[in-house]
Parts: C-alpha cells; structure tokens; sequence
C-alpha cells in the first residue's frame, strides 16, 4: 500500500485538469480497482453495451466540444465498442478509451481477461495506443493521450492499464502533468493566402464544398460562421456539403446553399461540372461510397483543399492541398476575396412527397421542419433519408445537425442521449432507422435513467431500406435479410423506462411529435412509412 499520492491518485488530477470528470463505460473486473478510487466529482454514466457506450460517449464530445473519458473492459468490452470507434475515428472526435488489463504479471501467460498486445487491438481506429512499460509512467501515458486526442486532426485514443497498477507510488514529478497544454498556431502565411485569393478571384464559377471541421470550428467561435457565409456571398459561391457529411456546416437557409453532394465519383463529378474552381474547407476530397467509376472531375477544374488533418491533405487523389487552421483561413479569405456584389433570391424548401399507401420520410422531415426551435438539436441515422435531410430542414446555426460520419450503424441512439447530457439545454431530436435502432437500443435505459430530453423518432419501414436501394443499383435485388418485421419499439421503450407511440399518419405522427416536444424526459415515437 502506498502511502503518498499513488498513481490512481495522479492520473485523477490530470483528468481534473482537463475537466474529464464525466466517465462513459460498462464496468468488468479488471476495471473496478479504478472505479472505486476516484473521488466523488466523477459521473459515471452506465451503458448498457460497450458500443453505446462508445456513441454516447461521441455525442456528449460533439456537444462540449472537450476529450471525454470512457472506460471499456479488456479485450472483450473494447471489441464490442469497435463499430462505434469508426465512427468516432471519421468525425475526429476526441475521446480518451481507458481499458483494464489483468494483473501486470500474468499478461504473458494469456490469463483469463488479459489483452494480449493490448497496443495494437485498436489499430488503425485510434491515433494513438499503449499500455505504458510500467506502473509509474501510467499518468504521463494519460496525459499524452488527451492532448493526443485533442490534437488537430482530433480523434480517439486507447490506453491499457493493468489493474494493479493503480495503487502504485506515484512519481512526484507527476505534478507537473496538470500544467501541460499543447496549442496549434497553423495559418495561412502571406504567400499562400495571396495564391489562394488570386485564383479565387480569377474564377469564373467557384463552389464552395465544406465539411466537419467546419460546423465545429463555429460551435467553438461564432464568427467562423459569419465568415463563411461571408466567403460564400462575396464570392458568389454554390455552397455544397461534402458527400459523407457528419455535421451540417453551412445554413440550409442561405440562398446559396446548394444541396449535399451524392457520394459517388461520377456524382461528384457531374455536380460540379459547372465550375472551373472548387474550393473544399474542413473535409477530404472526396469520401466516396457507392462506386461510380469515372473520371474525377471536368478536364480544367482547379482544385483546392483546406483541411487540419495531414493524412486527408495526402490521400487526396487530385487537387492542392494546405493544412491549416481551417477558422483562421476561412476568415483571411472571407476578408480578402474580392466582393462580386452579386446576391441570390431567397432558397425554398422542396415540398415532402406522398404516398397514397401511407406516410413517407419526408413527410417526417417536413414535420420537424414545421416545428424547429432555437432549441433543436438533430442526431440523424436514417440513411434512407441522409441526402434528403439537410435540403429540406432549417438549420441556421452551428452544432444543429449530426450523422455518424463511418457509417456504422449503432450511431444515432446512444449518440443522441451522449448529446442530451453534453448540452442539457438542448432538444436533442433522433431520427433512426428501424434497422439501424437494435445496435444501440440499450442506450434507453440511461436516456431514462439520466432523463435526458430526447425524443427519439424511429423511422420505421420494416427493412434494411439503404441496402435495398443499394442492391438495386448493384442489379441484385434478390438479397436476403433485408426485410424486418414484428419488432415491437414501443414496447421495448417501454421495458427500458422510455414512453413511447406508434403513429403510420402525418396526422398521427404531428401530434405524437408535438407532445414528445412538450416532453420533459425521454420519449420514442415508431413511425411506420412507407418508401417513397
């Protein structure tokens, strides 16, 4: 037994520091050395499964914008947590994955709960992973892992720690880990900004396509979302959102907004067809999905990308890319592009299509459109929809729109209570799919433990609809497993704490929407559509 401050002691000052007080997990043995030590000023929210652990876990970080901490079980719980990690990995946010390892000694021997080369388990999800050398070097692992996790490009990182390593001596040196920090100063220098500018201007149709980094650059300043609209309406930009998008980076109100791009080469291609300069800030160039072979863009098309993250300036396959602090750059070029003094008539929302056997998804979209409040926050994973939703809901701020950014399904439920408890004054509204739903449905039972305001809108049409729109583009629509049936949402919301309704009207679904609204807690609504 140690009697000075021991490594537990240490590594709880550096999460302190960091204002990491808030622990995401679901406990296991190796674990509970851990959990009991720390002090009273930590929340541990319990979930259900490792994999909604993880989502919630993303969602509270999209909300605060800060490293959180999630505490996984060994080999085992961090297996489990593997699909929410893709999606965590692709929309860069930062989350610190602390694992429990068996007893130091018996590691080699692959006792019962050991995580053999527990470094490389997460590979190549995580930024950075380790299981420190000794007991003694454990705070310092932990401290380089949330300034590695909160680095740009930011994104999770896994450390494994044996169990008995907490109660081990700490090093007095240990004190001087509160006080790290690590800043980033990348801007644009004089030479490059005035290249971009000159070609800006020089452009006869410019489109602006934008992604995450964006949406969360204004989430942390306000003015980087003035400034790119600013961008947009002195140059006279079409304002695109990148294909995969994870967050909503520019109004859908503005006049100038232009529609996501479908994530296909040839899409891609022929949507920007008409512009001799595509300028992309805060996303890769491009992240493709369904395989459209092509050519990449128009013969003559200049390119350039904007980005914070190295490896997506590299992998790139055409365009000139800067790495920079996409804030700093977006407002140097809001300020030094010449004005064209040319501005658009105001943008109208399309109209929902109807379906005389039933209701639709985007008779869904325009029922939220109809009821958007300063207090809305949208968590979506209906891929059915994913196209559809940002062209035809309202969103005029930052931080107001989010989707799982690898697609891996599991996403929008824990993800939407991680957020309701990240941002308590927020409406979080959840739109899943029925497919998508039995990934993370655990994740009810801490929205209603927890209470938090969410209201989950299961988009039901008893089937796996992306992929069967998928197999009909790939001309094989006989596959199997694509079809669901008699899963009973509102009963299982129900088991879980969560009040919950079944609607199959716009009628029926309004009323049951604007009541979830009024809402003080959690509460689901099944609304069963047809495909439109």
């Amino acid at each position: 037994m140690s009697e000075g401050p021991t490594v537990l002691d240490a590594s709880a000052e550096v999460f302190r520091a960091h204002g990491m007080t808030t622990i995401f997990g679901n406990p296991g043995s190796n674990e509970l050395p851990f959990l009991a030590g720390l002090g009273k000023d930590f929340d541990f929210v319990l979930g259900l499964h490792e994999q909604a652990v993880v989502g919630m876990a993303e969602g509270y970080a999209r909300a605060t914008g800060k490293p959180v901490l999630v505490n996984l079980h060994a080999a085992s719980g961090t297996g489990n947590a593997m699909g929410a990690l893709t999606n965590a990995r692709y929309a860069n946010i930062p989350l610190v994955i602390l694992a429990g390892q068996q007893v130091r000694r018996t590691v080699g021997q692959e006792t019962m709960l050991a995580n053999v080369n527990a470094g490389m388990l997460t590979y190549p999800l995580t930024k950075y992973a380790h299981e420190p050398l000794a007991a003694a070097d454990v705070p310092r692992t932990l401290s380089q892992a949330i300034l590695e996790a909160s680095t740009q490009p930011a994104g999770p990182v896994y450390v494994s720690v044996p169990l008995d390593d907490w109660n081990e001596p700490a090093l007095p040196a240990d004190r001087l880990l509160t006080q790290r920090s690590v800043r980033t100063a990348g801007v644009l220098s004089e030479e490059i900004a005035a290249e971009l500018v000159s070609a800006v201007d020089g452009a006869r149709s410019v489109a602006l396509v934008l992604g995450p980094q964006v949406d969360a650059a204004a989430v942390s300043d306000s003015s980087v979302w003035d400034a790119v609209i600013e961008l947009a309406e002195h140059t006279d930009a079409s304002v695109y959102v990148a294909p995969s998008p994870a967050r909503g980076p520019f109004p859908t109100t503005h006049a100038n907004f232009a529609g996501v791009i479908v994530p296909g080469i040839d899409s891609v291609r022929r949507r920007l067809s008409e512009h001799d300069l595509v300028l992309v800030v805060g996303a890769p160039v491009f992240r493709y999905h369904r395989w459209e072979p092509a050519e990449y863009l128009e013969e003559g098309t200049q390119v350039w990308q904007l980005t914070q993250d190295p490896s997506e300036a590299t992998r790139a396959p055409f365009g000139t890319a800067v790495v920079a602090d996409v804030a700093r750059a977006i407002t140097t070029l809001a300020k030094r592009v010449t004005d064209r003094g040319v501005r658009r008539p105001e943008r109208e929302l399309p109209q929902a299509k109807t379906s005389a056997e039933g209701m639709t998804g985007t008779e869904i979209l325009e029922v939220l459109n109809e009821h958007v409040t300063e207090q809305v926050v949208y968590i979506n994973e209906t891929t059915t929809l994913d196209l559809d939703y940002l062209e035809r809901i309202s969103i005029d701020k930052p931080g107001r729109y989010h989707f799982p950014a690898s697609g891996g399904l599991g996403f929008g439920l824990p993800a939407a209570v991680g957020f309701s408890l990240g941002d308590p004054g927020a409406t979080v509204v959840a739109t899943v799919g029925d497919g998508s739903a039995n990934y993370g449905i655990t994740a009810l039972y801490t929205a209603a433990q927890r209470q938090t305001r969410t209201v989950f809108v299961i988009v039901n049409n008893s089937g796996y609809g992306a992929l069967a729109g998928f197999a009909k583009r790939m001309g094989v629509p006989d596959v199997p497993g694509l079809t669901l049936g008699g899963i009973d949402f509102v009963a299982l919301a129900r088991g879980y704490g969560v009040p919950a309704s079944a609607t199959t009207t716009r009628q029926e679904f309004e009323e049951a929407y604007r009541q979830a609204l009024a809402s003080e807690g959690p509460v689901l609504i099944d609304a069963r559509i047809v495909n439109d």
